[in-house]
C-alpha cells in the first residue's frame, strides 16, 4: 500500500518554506526557497510556490494526499475575477492612514478593527484605487484559490482584520449594504476540506490528481500548531517580526489584539514591528553568529533601543508614527547587537505585560519558534529580562500547517 503525505506551504516575508509529513506525523521532506522579487510581488509568491512543487520527490507528489497554506495574516491584496493581481500587495505591518472616519462608521464596538494596519483599513485603500470589481484576498487564500482556479472562499482566520466575527460567523452588518460587499470571501472555517487541485495545475507538476486543498491558517497559528502550546504556556514567533500568543478562556476584541479559534481552543496575541528583520539590516546571519558568541549576557548595554523595523508600530502599543530609535551605534559590533537584543527583549516583555492585562496571567513557559529561537545568547537575554523559562521549538510553521492538512475533516 503507498504511503499517504500530507503536505504544508509557508509563505512568510522573505520565502516560502515546504513541509511533508506521514500519518506517523514524521517529517519526510521539507525545502525552501526565497522570493525572486518583492514580497509585495503576488507573483514572487506563486514563482516560489513553482519552485517548491517542482523540486518535489516523484515519490511525494503522486503520494500526496492533502494540502494546505498559511501565509503572512494582514497582508491584503486586490484582484480580478480571474485572480490575477491588479498592483502590489499592501503588508501586514502597512499603516493605512485613509478613511478614518468610514472606518469607524463601519466599525461600531469592534477597536481591534479601528486600526491603520487593519486589513479594513487596507481594502478600503484598494478600493479606492481600483473601484468594487475586484476580489479582496489575503496572502494564503489566494495561494489556495491558484491551486483550484478558483478563488471564492477565505479562511476565518486570515480574515479576523477584515472584520469577520468567529462568534457570530458573518461580516459586521454594517458591511451588507456596501457595493464592495461582493470583493468579500466566502468564508470557510481552518482545516476543512475545500476543493480538489485543478487538473491543469496537477497535469504540470505531476501531483496526485486527487490531491485535496485544505483551508489553511496563518502563518503564526501555524507555528503554534507546530509547537504544541499547552494552556500555561505562551508561544513567541521570532520570526521578521515578534509575535506572542497564548490560550485565554474567552475571546477579547482590543487594538492590536487579534483572537483565533485553533483546534477549539481560543488564542489571543498581538504582533510587533519590530524582529530580526531588523537585525539583517545591521549584520549577516554568518556576523550575527559570531557576534553573539562575545556577547556576555550577564551585563547590561545601558543603551536604550526601539528596534522597529520602519516607522509605526502594532503591538505590544498601537501609533503608526512611532519612530525608531537605533542609536547611538557603539565602536563594538557585538555591544551594538546586545543593545538590539535587549530592545528586542523589552518588546516582547511589554507585550506579554500588555496580555497579562487583558487576561490576568503570565505564561508558566514560553515556547519560542522562528530564526531567533535558535540564538542562545539572545535566548539568554531574553530570559533575564522577562524572568520567564524560555524554551526553543524547532519546528516550523509549514510543519504546523502540514499537521493542519493531515488532521482536514468535511
Amino acid at each position: 500500500m503507498p504511503d499517504n503525505f500530507f503536505g504544508g506551504l509557508d509563505f512568510g516575508t522573505s520565502g516560502a518554506r515546504i513541509s511533508i509529513i506521514n500519518l506517523n506525523k514524521e517529517l519526510i521532506y521539507s525545502n525552501s526557497v526565497s522570493y525572486p522579487y518583492s514580497f509585495k510581488e503576488p507573483n514572487s509568491w506563486i514563482n516560489s510556490c513553482e519552485r517548491l512543487l517542482d523540486s518535489l520527490p516523484i515519490e511525494v507528489k503522486i503520494n500526496l494526499n492533502k494540502l494546505a497554506i498559511s501565509g503572512t495574516s494582514g497582508t491584503l491584496t486586490a484582484f480580478n475575477f480571474e485572480g490575477e493581481p491588479i498592483g502590489e500587495a499592501i503588508p501586514y505591518d502597512h499603516a493605512c492612514i485613509e478613511n478614518k472616519t468610514l472606518i469607524e462608521s463601519l466599525t461600531s464596538g469592534d477597536k481591534h478593527l479601528r486600526n491603520p494596519y487593519s486589513s479594513l483599513a487596507k481594502a478600503l485603500k484598494l478600493i479606492d484605487k481600483y473601484g468594487t470589481n475586484i476580489l479582496l484576498r489575503h496572502q494564503s487564500d489566494w495561494i489556495t484559490g491558484w491551486f483550484l482556479k478558483d478563488w471564492t472562499h477565505g479562511e476565518e482566520g486570515n480574515n479576523l482584520k477584515l472584520g469577520w466575527d468567529l462568534i457570530k460567523e458573518s461580516w459586521p452588518k454594517s458591511y451588507l449594504n456596501t457595493s464592495w460587499k461582493k470583493c468579500l470571501p466566502q468564508i470557510i472555517k481552518s482545516g476543512k476540506i475545500i476543493g480538489q487541485v485543478h487538473s491543469d495545475l496537477a497535469e504540470k507538476y505531476n501531483l496526485n490528481k486527487k490531491l485535496i486543498l485544505i483551508s489553511g491558517t496563518t502563518d503564526s497559528n501555524a507555528n503554534l500548531l507546530a509547537s504544541g502550546l499547552g494552556k500555561e504556556d505562551g508561544l513567541t514567533i521570532l520570526g521578521t517580526t515578534i509575535v506572542v500568543k497564548k490560550i485565554i478562556d474567552y475571546p477579547i476584541k482590543e487594538k492590536g489584539i487579534t483572537t483565533h479559534k485553533v483546534c477549539g481552543n481560543w488564542i489571543c496575541g498581538g504582533a510587533s514591528n519590530a524582529g530580526c528583520g531588523i537585525l539583517s539590516k545591521f549584520f549577516s546571519d554568518l556576523e550575527i553568529k559570531e557576534l553573539s558568541r562575545q556577547i556576555n549576557t550577564s551585563k547590561n548595554t545601558s543603551l536604550n533601543l526601539l528596534p522597529l523595523n520602519s516607522k509605526g508600530e502594532r503591538f505590544p502599543i498601537n501609533n503608526s508614527n512611532l519612530e525608531p530609535i537605533l542609536g547611538p551605534r557603539p565602536v563594538s559590533d557585538s555591544l551594538y547587537l546586545h543593545a538590539l537584543f535587549e530592545g528586542l527583549a523589552n518588546i516582547e516583555l511589554k507585550g506579554w505585560e500588555r496580555l497579562q492585562e487583558l487576561t490576568g496571567s503570565l505564561p508558566k513557559k514560553i515556547i519560542t519558534v522562528g530564526g531567533g529561537s535558535n540564538n542562545p545568547q539572545w535566548r539568554k537575554i531574553r530570559e533575564k529580562i522577562i524572568n520567564i523559562p524560555i524554551v526553543s521549538c524547532k519546528k516550523t510553521s509549514s510543519f504546523g500547517t502540514a499537521l493542519l492538512a493531515m488532521n482536514a475533516k468535511q
